[in-house]
């Protein structure tokens, strides 16, 4: 796999059942390109250990006053550096490729993730968690899997030296040969301490994300209540405690590397002083002496691998097992579509709380439990967060559909929808039946002000379509954003369209307008709408009363209006104690409003 193929076909089936064991999958999946790393690491790794070689050949030459031994060396130094150049060129290629392709196959697995479990992923991670698995973590994932061919190739070179180093000069070669390993398993008493240490600055940074994307989340609100302050302060204590444990972690990390100065220098003083006395013995010539003082100074390059692959897995062991959290994650209901593709149709029909919603009709759904609300909503499209009976439709149960199939087939927009950053071209941009066109959606939206605002604010755009939208749409109100969003939902036009407080956040006239151009684009299709509002209310053909989790009260709204006290407290806002002596006038000022608004409408 090359950067130019991304995005993968099919990232593959992750084992998810330990950060560990994630990563060799992924090494595995990228055999290939380990492969090529390690062979192009071999001849980097041994071009620069052939180097002392050719010195020594050069030096020993000249003490000979051999031309002919000195052209040898110089022929070998240049082939040496060709090798070296070559080498080190192509191993970065191909380290950066598998670092890029890793990280890439990492993040397609966590999108997938996502777009699997749908808004149940949130309920089970916190959002921070996930920003900062599918950022920081893909990249240190990437980082290991880049360094394990580097080290596997500066590992083998080490080994062939040490081993040509016993032949070339056995008495040197031993002191060499014990003196490496020795060197290369130094630092590992200290590698457990410093693995505690990144996981406690990466557990404190996720932490810190977390708050931080709470806070930008809710700072409108933080800031109508004059909350700013205190989440601000917050949010400095947490990225101080950051700050503190990424202090303690680097000082463990720059005792490791100042052991692994210090070590291969003593090393070197060993082999002169122990050299030197072999050559005033005459047991080796001065060329044997500078090759292997040579070689050891420069096995110090490869020798250096071995701290970055302990800092790289130290790192992206915690970042694994995050990862793998995630990637296990599974939908509580879910039969991996034992069905056939097939979108079906047909009454939407939830067995838990008795909710019908008949084929092709308007059904409003009042619960006064907000939570209760948004769990039910999610329930009929088919992806809940929680176990539990499926909802059918048309007979069919939505868990035994394929995931594409259930959610063409039942399209859920939630209280809080999302508007990406792009021109409103590409957010109308949706996979849809072609029924509806964009003008509709947007007239029977009451998207009008909406347009002629996204134009105002735009420096180069005549055309609503190609005005751009900021992320999240924040340049626009509440609800603009909520008819935007609302426009979206209806151009993709499903078998059953489930809207959770559609209007919240407009005004009661427009409201009205909105529900009567729902009502007639939505003609003949499967709508269900969750709200109090009575101006929705009165415009369904069907209206179910929840209530403990059960549907209670089927009818029209002013029929349970005047029959339902209960849901009249919900719809009216009554207390229990305003309901029992002014219900019949709580009653007559909704249906006076009604009609107030059903003329200026």
């Amino acid at each position: 796999m090359q950067i130019q193929d991304l995005p993968y076909p099919d990232p593959g089936v992750p084992d998810a059942r330990s950060g560990p064991r994630f990563l060799w999958w992924l090494f595995r999946n990228q055999l290939g390109g380990q492969l090529k790393s390690l062979a192009w690491g071999l001849l980097h790794f041994a071009s620069v250990a052939a180097l002392p070689f050719c010195v020594g050949v050069a030096v020993q030459a000249v003490v000979d006053r051999s031309g002919t031994g000195l052209a040898l060396a110089g022929g070998l130094l240049a082939l040496a550096c060709v090798g070296n150049a070559v080498g080190d060129t192509f191993l970065h290629r191909t380290a950066i490729t598998n670092w890029i392709t890793a990280a890439a196959r990492v993040q397609q697995l966590l999108a997938r993730k996502a777009a699997h479990l749908g808004s149940a992923l949130t309920r089970r991670v916190a959002a921070g968690e996930v920003v900062a698995v599918s950022t920081g973590d893909v990249e240190k994932i990437g980082w290991f899997v880049e360094a394990l061919s580097r080290f596997t190739a500066a590992l083998v070179t080490i080994v062939l030296v040490c081993a040509g180093l016993l032949v070339y000069q056995p008495a040197l070669g031993v002191v060499v040969a014990v003196g490496l390993p020795a060197l290369a398993l130094a630092v590992l008493p200290l590698l457990p301490r410093a693995t505690r240490r990144a996981d406690t600055q990466r557990e404190k940074a996720g932490r810190a994300t977390e708050l931080a994307s709470d806070t930008v989340a809710g700072l409108r609100v933080l800031r109508g209540i004059g909350g700013e302050e205190l989440f601000l302060d917050r949010y400095r204590s947490a990225s101080q405690e950051v700050r503190h444990a990424a202090v303690r972690s680097a000082r463990m990390w720059s005792l490791i590397s100042a052991i692994q100065v210090l070590l291969p220098g003593l090393l070197l003083i060993a082999v002169v002083w122990y050299g030197v006395r072999l050559a005033r013995e005459g047991r080796i010539t001065v060329g044997e002496l500078v090759t292997v003082y040579s070689s050891v100074m420069v096995l110090t390059y490869p020798l250096r691998h071995f701290e970055e692959i302990a800092m790289a897995y130290s790192f992206s062991r915690p970042s694994a097992k995050r990862a793998a959290g995630v990637l296990s994650l599974q939908r509580p209901t879910d039969t991996a579509g034992s069905r056939a593709a097939d979108v079906p149709s047909g009454d939407l029909y939830d067995p838990e709380t008795g909710l019908l919603a008949p084929a092709g009709r308007l059904t409003a759904v009042v619960c006064g439990d907000p939570d209760a609300t948004g769990l039910l909503a999610e329930r009929l499209g088919g992806h809940p967060s929680q176990e539990g009976t499926s909802v059918l439709l048309g007979g069919v149960p939505l868990d035994e559909l394929p995931l594409d199939s259930a959610r063409t087939a039942v399209l859920v927009q939630d209280k809080d929808p999302v508007l990406l950053s792009g021109t409103l071209r590409d957010l109308l941009d949706v996979p849809a039946s072609g029924a509806v066109q964009p003008d509709q959606a947007l007239a029977a939206a009451q998207c009008d002000d909406v347009l002629a605002a996204l134009v105002q604010g735009s420096l180069d755009a005549t055309d609503p379509m190609d005005a751009r939208i900021t992320e999240r749409g924040r340049s626009l109100s509440g609800g603009q954003r909520q008819r935007l969003a609302l426009a979206r939902s209806l151009i993709t036009d499903p078998e059953a369209l489930v809207l959770d407080e559609p209007t919240s956040a407009v005004d009661s006239h427009t409201e009205a307008r909105i529900a009567q151009g729902v009502r007639e684009l939505r003609e003949g299709r499967t709508t269900v709408v969750f709200t109090s509002s009575p101006l929705l209310l009165d415009r369904a053909d069907r209206v179910v009363f929840l209530h403990d989790g059960e549907a209670v009260a089927v009818g029209a709204h002013r029929e349970l209006v005047r029959t339902e006290p209960r849901y009249r407290a919900v719809v009216t806002r009554e207390t229990d104690d305003e309901a029992a002596p002014s219900g019949s006038v709580a009653l007559n000022d909704v249906l006076h409003e009604l009609e107030e608004i059903e003329e200026k409408a």
